[in-house]
Order: structure tokens, then sequence, then C-alpha cells
């Protein structure tokens, strides 16, 4: 919104959101002021590598200044320190767009994060840097000139809810880029010295794929290179520090914890290039967002393309880094990317790599595998339904909750823990884990010492059911089918249960079928219960309930199946009223308690009853009758 013009210049507010970010920058992310050269930085150094492939189409843009650097001016007497590039430049509307507004939901998140702890953490994992520039200054005046434009701008605020935006004569502009000039505050004035310079940029800019030159005083006297641009990619592993590999994490990822695993080798044979890439430790913000999409940065040749290229697989898209190759064309286009035969065979080499290292990891190093896991594991799971081909290799790394204790069971953990006539690998799916280990459904497992995986994510319902199975052992649903558990033994210290006659059974199944009607598919005698008098399971031929749940939320239409109501004869209460529908009469209270236990099966399944105040009527009625 424009407030005033001046002389070609004009006021505009900040986007709400922005304007409460940067009093929030100002007075209370200060637990780590160094981030904002590191941000600044890292913008420059993108703007450099935009224009470096726009050039490629047009050569002319770059003029006769084809070497690309930031440079960064001190001016300690002044308080002020500026960070210049010579990359794509921005254009008015650009600079409103980028400093002005920010059009994605990163802002909310931030805000919304902004409870206390690490600010340096926020910044990085909301993509706010730009605004982390008002930690340490008054005022920030930020001049730009697109590459091949005859227009500059100057844009300029003091973070108090307006910026200003006005033309500005080419002569005070750079020839084309964009310098950000901050006017320090006085308790930040040591980021006008050379070496709190030095150290930020050596703890986080090192590595930034354009060379960075450090000018101390108006004049330009004292330029130093503090670095030389280098492909930390291309280097030999072992001639890389880890601290090197953590400082580059960081310019790549745009996150501030270290990497829980670094990938780093060159590939040579049919297709040549350089791989250099990071497992997080902490999730990215962006790990659930609906695109899926991968943030690894393509270069051909060190010259950096894209990183919206889908290099890696969707259910990989938290892997940050470069890949570097030898063989594409420098002039990619957006079609070429999405159709190159040659990135399809990187894509294929890389994540093979990514999915072995991965596994070793596992194998040497359980607990920190064990942490990857805890974060990535519900996004590689989703490999298991769309990426046949790699099926087998992440049902090796794969990791899951059971009801054999508290910890991390493999499926090779599971298979070696088979009871005797046990011919399935069961699994159990539910909202979270508490809900599950309180199912039902589990109890005759239990009591044969059968694990049961504990499946809480909602890929989980997904990629079961495409799942062919693990060791020739199928993957078979508690709450699905018939749990044909009677020829498993029953477990050491397991007492066998009294159970009522299968004609009696038989009989109250009848009745409560006739009473329930289409409300069940069928009603039978269970298996799988040892404490609870009923519970609900789907059909043989169906979905399994908790992903008929899922379907049906999704699609309010979507019909749900009729469920199996299963009785458990060793159950006083079941055993009691299968003794009155077998002496005959009494159908008042039988069809009470097949509508009252059909609704308890459901309660237990985390549902209300169908009709909350039918059910509560006949409560109502059994209660009085027997008072009575």
């Amino acid at each position: 919104m424009v407030e005033q013009k001046d002389q070609g210049g004009e006021t505009l507010r900040f986007e709400a959101e922005v304007a409460k970010l940067l009093s929030l920058m100002v007075h209370s992310v200060y637990s780590n002021r160094d981030v904002f050269l590191r941000e600044l930085i890292s913008n420059a150094a993108d703007a450099c590598e935009k224009l470096r492939m726009k050039s490629l189409q047009q050569p002319d843009l770059l003029g006769d200044d084809p070497d690309f650097k930031i440079v960064l001016s001190a001016d300690k007497d002044g308080g002020t320190l500026s960070i210049a590039d010579n990359g794509i430049g921005m254009d008015r509307t650009e600079l409103v767009e980028n400093l002005g507004t920010i059009a994605r939901s990163g802002t909310k998140a931030f805000l919304d994060g902004m409870t206390g702890g690490d600010g340096s953490a926020l910044i990085g994992q909301f993509g706010v840097g730009f605004y982390s520039a008002f930690m340490v200054a008054s005022s920030v005046e930020v001049v730009s000139r697109p590459a091949g434009s005859d227009e500059a701008w100057r844009w300029w605020s003091d973070g108090a809810g307006t910026f200003q935006l006005e033309p500005v004569p080419l002569e005070e502009a750079p020839a084309r880029g964009t310098r950000v000039l901050l006017t320090l505050t006085d308790e930040a004035k040591t980021y006008a010295e050379q070496a709190t310079i030095e150290r930020v940029v050596a703890e986080y800019s090192a590595h930034v794929p354009v060379p960075i030159v450090l000018r101390i005083g108006g004049d330009g006297v004292g330029e130093k290179s503090l670095a030389d641009g280098s492909a930390l990619w291309r280097k030999a592993k072992s001639a890389v520090e880890t601290s090197e590999y953590n400082e580059f994490y960081g310019h790549v990822s745009g996150q501030y914890d270290e990497p829980a695993v670094t990938i780093h080798y060159k590939a040579e044979g049919r297709h040549e290039y350089s791989v250099l890439l990071f497992v997080p430790s902490m999730k990215p913000f962006d790990l659930f967002d609906p695109e899926r999409r991968g943030r690894v940065k393509l270069y051909v040749r060190r010259v950096y393309i894209t990183d919206e290229a889908d290099i890696l697989p969707g259910w990989l898209r938290f892997v940050r880094g470069v890949i570097d190759s030898e063989d594409l064309p420098l002039n990619l286009s957006r079609e070429m990317l999405q159709k190159n035969p040659i990135l399809d065979a990187i894509g294929k080499g890389v994540t093979n790599r990514i999915l072995s290292d991965l596994d070793k990891l596992a194998e040497k190093e359980a607990e920190t595998f064990e942490k990857v896991w805890e974060a990535f594991g519900a996004v590689i799971k989703e490999g298991l339904y769309e990426d046949a081909e790699r099926r087998d290799g992440i049902y090796k790394i794969a990791r899951f909750r059971s009801t054999k204790g508290d910890g991390w069971r493999s499926l090779a953990d599971y298979v070696a823990d088979l009871r005797p006539n046990q011919t399935a690998i069961y699994y159990a799916l539910g909202d979270d884990l508490d809900a599950i280990k309180a199912s039902p459904q589990l109890e005759g497992f239990a009591r044969r010492g059968i694990e049961v995986l504990l499946l809480a994510d909602p890929v989980d319902a997904f990629w079961v059911r495409t799942a062919l199975g693990f060791d020739g052992k199928p993957f078979q649903s508690v709450t699905q089918g018939s749990a044909e558990l009677d020829t498993i033994p029953v477990a050491e210290g397991e007492a066998e249960t009294d159970a009522a006659s299968e004609s009696a059974i038989g009989t109250l199944a009848a009745l409560f079928q006739q009473a329930l009607g289409e409300r069940v598919s069928a009603v039978r005698a269970s298996s799988r219960l040892t404490t609870s008098p009923v519970c609900l399971v789907a059909g043989a031929g169906g979905p399994d309930r908790q992903l008929e749940k899922i379907l049906s939320a999704q699609n309010q239409t979507m019909p749900r199946g009729a469920p199996v109501l299963e009785l458990n004869p060793g159950h006083a209460l079941i055993k009691g009223l299968a003794e009155k529908a077998a002496a005959g009469g009494h159908a008042e209270v039988l069809e009470d308690a097949a509508v009252l236990l059909y609704g308890e099966a459901r309660i237990l399944d985390g549902e209300a009853p169908e009709n909350a105040a039918d059910h509560v009527a006949r409560v109502g009625r059994l209660l009085t009758a027997a008072l009575g």
C-alpha cells in the first residue's frame, strides 16, 4: 500500500507479517547475530549463480565483467558494512516482492515458532534471512541494478513498519547487481571490524561458489580475499575437513544443525559427476510440503543450473547438497531437465548410493542411524509404495516400533523371532502408538508371544497395502480378515481360558447379526481377543480399518464397508449372553447387548457409537433392569 510520493520516490508499508517479523528480529533474536552476514552473503552468491545461468543464453549480460565476486566493504569509523555482488540484480517489482512481502507461508510459521530458543536456527529453518540484517542494523539500504538494464532502484527501511523506494542515478548504482548497506547499531559496530568479518566468513561462508573480497575503509585500501569460490565438492574427500563439510552444509541447506550423514564421491564411467550430499539431523520446515520438492543443487561443470531439478525421488527430498555433472549440456531448459536420460541415470546412481550409505550407517552406527530414521523415516517409507525398484533396499534400512519393547526393530529382527507356525508379519495401524497399543485386536497376539509392528505414520496405511512381503512372509493386518492364530502355541506362562461352546457362540452370533443388520458384514468367534469382549475387524478382501478411515476422511462421499464384529468366547459377559441365547428367549436383552457391544467396539476403535441417543437409552434400560 502506497502512503506518499515525493520526487519520484514512494513510501510503502510492509506486509503485516513482515512488520511483526522485523520487530521480533530487533528485540528477540539475539542468540546468534552472526547469521545475518551468512544470509546476506548467501543471497549475493545466489544472485551471481542466477546470472551465470542466464548468461548461457544471453552472454551480453556479462558485458566486460565476466568474473563474479562478492565485495564486503567495512567502515569502522562510520559504523557501516556493505555487501555487494555483481549478480542478476533486481528491478523495482522484484525489490517490492522480495523485500517488502513474503509470498509463502514461511513467515507465519516462523512467527508461530518464535517462542524462545536459538533464533538462528529459526532463521535458517524458515528462510527469512534478509530480515536478519535488522538484528544488527538501525537501517538497511539496498541499491540494485538488473543485469542489462539502464535503470537502478534504491530500497531503504529502518524496520519500523514502512520502506522507501525510489529510482537512483546510474552513477550511484553498481554497474550491475546489488549493494546492501547496513548502518550498524552501536552494540553491533564490531561487525565493521576486519577480525570479526573474517571470523564470520570463515565460519559460515568459506565455501560459497563465488569469491569473497573484503575492503576496509571507504577508499578500498586493504583489499583481502576471504574465499576463493573453489568448489568443495570437486576436492578429494581426504582433503576436506569435517569443519569444512559443516560450513558448506550450512550454505546449501540454510540450516544450523550439523549433518547426520555426509556423502562425498566422484562417479566415473559412462557418466561422470561429482556428489556432495548431506542428510540433515534436523527436519527441514518444508519436509511435508505437498509439492514434495527436492533441494539438491544441480551444476554442470561448476556452473549453477537449478535447485529444482527432479534428480532424487520425492522420498529423499530431505537430502541437501550439490551434484555437478560433466556430461549434461550447459544450455539445459526445464523441458530437457524433465526428459534427460543422463539426469535420470545420475539420479538412479545417486539414489542407490544414498541407500547403500544409509544401510552401512545402520550397521556400523546404529544410534546415529536411529536418529536419522526418527527424523525422516516417515518420508523414506513413501518409497515403499512408489519406488518398487528400490523397495528391497528400503526394507533393509526400515525401522519400526513393535510390541517387543520400546526400541527400533528391523524386518530382519522380526523374521528372526517368528513364533512356531507363524507365516506372516503382523502389523497394527493407528493414529499414535499409545492408541495402537490399547487396541483389543492385539490381545490374542500378545497371548501367543507374537510380535506386532506398530505403524502410526499416515504413510503406513498405504505402503503395507501394496507390499508383497519380506523374506517370503506376507504383511498381515491384525484388524483385517481372520487372524488364524489357533495353530500358533500360547506363550509360556499363559493359561488356557474356559470358552463358551461353539454351538452357543454360533447361536449368539446369529442373533447379534440379526439385531445389527447391515451395520456389520458378519459376527463370529474371535481368536485374537483375550480380555476384551468384542472388537471390529475388516473383511479379508477390503481395506484395513485404519486405511478405510483415512480414505473416508479425504473423501466424505466414499462409503465405508461394514466391518466384522468378533466375539471373545472366553469373556464372562459373552459366555453369559451365549447361555441366554442357547436357552431361548431374552430377545430384548440380547438385542440391547448386541447394539451396546457394537458401540463399545467402535469406541475401542476411536469412534463414537453410530447413534449416541439410542446407545444411552439402551444403557439406561439395562441398568434399570439390573436394579430391579
